[in-house]
């Protein structure tokens, strides 16, 4: 009986150092975590990364980071450590294949954020929906249009589709095309073009404005106007280069041409 109970004693003192020996690693593992991921975040930080991205990466390593501690602990604790790994990764396996399209999107919002393929209030177009940019998160993007409409655009199909970005650059060319009727002075019509043109605040005069005739058409001589603008421009210029050649024209007795259709009215002979 007192070899048993000696035995007993010394398996329990044995755990008892154990379970001393798991606290002192729980406190001190948590403390060294809790430091680990304040430096990771600063580091993050200077890096310019956007605030998403850093709060995403700092969750994925202090979870990362927490399940290894635990590991840690429960081998102390001599808790077999195989099942729990094994469990840990059918819980992740799991969990994956119930949030695929969720992790989809979120893979392809961290490259987004990454790569940095556009950035708040730049106007894009994402698969024929264009609007300016309002939020980038890892789930979906929002995006409002012209007319203030939400949109939200799932990330992964932005980084499956083509994306226009028409915010990336300062500066922007505006394609116009004017037309003018056969029997109109083509100098003169571009030479009414060039000074609407140098009088418009948003046009840039370098690089020079184009102004060249482009095709014969059917009714008209069609004229290309190409001209720089600032990119937050671009629209004050389309709409004001449109409303003055029109005055311009006709102030200068410049005519646009218009399609026009001869109607003949035949009086049969029985009438």
């Amino acid at each position: 009986m007192d070899a048993v109970q000696r035995f007993f004693e010394k398996q329990g003192a044995n755990y008892s150092f154990h379970i001393l020996m798991a606290i002192v690693v729980l406190v001190i593992g948590y403390i060294v975590i809790k430091v680990f991921i304040g430096v990771f975040r600063k580091c993050l930080l200077k890096t310019k990364l956007d605030g998403t991205v850093v709060g995403f990466l700092k969750s994925t390593v202090k979870v990362a980071l927490y399940i290894i501690l635990a590991i840690i602990v429960a081998s102390i604790l001599e808790v077999p450590t195989a099942p729990l790994i094994t469990a840990f990764g059918a819980v992740g396996l799991a969990v994956s294949l119930a949030l695929k399209d969720s992790l989809s999107n979120m893979a392809s919002g961290l490259l987004i954020l990454l790569t940095k393929a556009f950035a708040l209030n730049d106007y894009v177009e994402i698969d024929n929906v264009a609007g300016t940019v309002k939020k980038i998160g890892l789930i979906h993007t929002t995006l409002n249009t012209i007319d203030n409409k939400r949109i939200f655009v799932p990330n992964s199909q932005i980084t499956s589709t083509k994306m226009i970005n028409y915010s990336a650059e300062e500066n922007r060319r505006l394609d116009l095309i004017f037309s003018i009727g056969y029997d109109e002075d083509i100098e003169k019509a571009k030479e009414v073009l060039s000074s609407v043109i140098l009088a418009n605040e948003y046009s840039l005069k370098d690089p020079q404005p184009i102004i060249r005739v482009c095709a014969h058409s059917m009714n008209a001589i069609q004229i290309a106007v190409k001209v720089w603008v600032k990119s937050e421009h671009y629209w004050d210029l389309n709409f004001d280069l449109f409303e003055s050649v029109k005055t311009a024209f006709d102030k200068e007795g410049i005519h646009i041409p218009y399609q026009k259709m001869d109607i003949h009215i035949v009086k049969a002979d029985n009438e």
